[in-house]
């Protein structure tokens, strides 16, 4: 009998290990937090939905925009950036909104190097050579040295235009040689329409004082850093103008104009 007690407790004492073991391993992986869709975004659903200040209990690494598209979103180490049509780049303060933004608490999964990349075609074929499973979305963070293009699109004021003709307004910064890191994503074309399928990769200087959405270039040399992400959260907006919107269509071709208009 005492024997019997014995197993049972050994039993209860295994199936307990194994629940914690599973719990940590499913607290560890990689979650990305995800605010309204890049369709509501292409079609001009621009009203701010969450604060920066809950945005930030959801990560400390990632990509987005403001409230009335004022600006591309840098989020990295924990600090939230805001590069301005102006080129400033500032720190933003909690009260301030966003329409449309990834963060997660990245982890890396994969490290590898990047050299003498040129274009941002040249930069996709290194990461694919790291990336082999294109099922899942990848956070991406490159410490290097950047030369090319970014954009940032000036604020709107209501009624918003479509992304497409607020895009006409942007501003376009040429960055050469310069220290910084590159934040983003990699989405797989299944997740069209919610978010940007292929790569979308935002750039901001060591010294904070420039950056943006990655038009073009490439890399001189960069750390590169991946995680694999296995769970994502989506937080739609209760407003009007997304109750209204027209999102069950596909803009993918609006969408690859956005992306690296020029």
């Amino acid at each position: 009998m005492n024997r019997l007690k014995s197993i049972g407790r050994i039993s209860i004492a295994v199936a307990c290990l194994l629940f914690f073991t599973v719990v940590a391993s499913a607290q560890s992986q990689n979650s990305l937090y995800q605010v309204s869709t890049i369709n509501a975004l292409l079609q001009g659903v621009y009203d701010g939905q969450v604060t920066m200040k809950e945005l930030k209990k959801s990560g400390d690494f990632g990509i987005g925009t403001f409230e009335g598209l004022d600006g591309e979103m840098i989020a990295l180490d924990g600090k939230f950036y805001q590069v301005k049509s102006t080129g400033e780049v500032i720190l933003v303060n909690d009260q301030m909104k966003t329409p449309f933004a990834n963060v997660m608490n990245f982890k890396p999964e994969q490290t590898g190097e990047i050299n003498d990349v040129k274009t941002f075609g040249e930069l996709e074929k290194a990461l694919d050579s790291i990336i082999k499973d294109k099922n899942y979305i990848y956070a991406i963070r490159i410490d290097g040295v950047f030369t090319g293009q970014t954009r940032s699109i000036p604020g709107k004021t209501k009624p918003y235009p479509s992304l497409t003709d607020a895009a006409k307004t942007q501003s376009v910064f040429d960055i050469q040689q310069t220290k910084g890191t590159i934040v983003g994503f990699l989405c797989p074309q299944y997740v069209n329409g919610i978010n940007v399928p292929g790569y979308h990769l935002h750039f901001i200087s060591e010294d904070r004082k420039s950056g943006g959405h990655i038009l073009n270039g490439g890399i001189k040399s960069g750390k590169v850093q991946i995680a694999r992400i296995t769970d994502f959260r989506m937080v739609l907006p209760s407003n009007d103008a997304f109750q209204q919107a027209s999102l069950n269509q596909d803009y993918s071709k609006e969408l690859s104009k956005v992306e690296q208009s020029k």
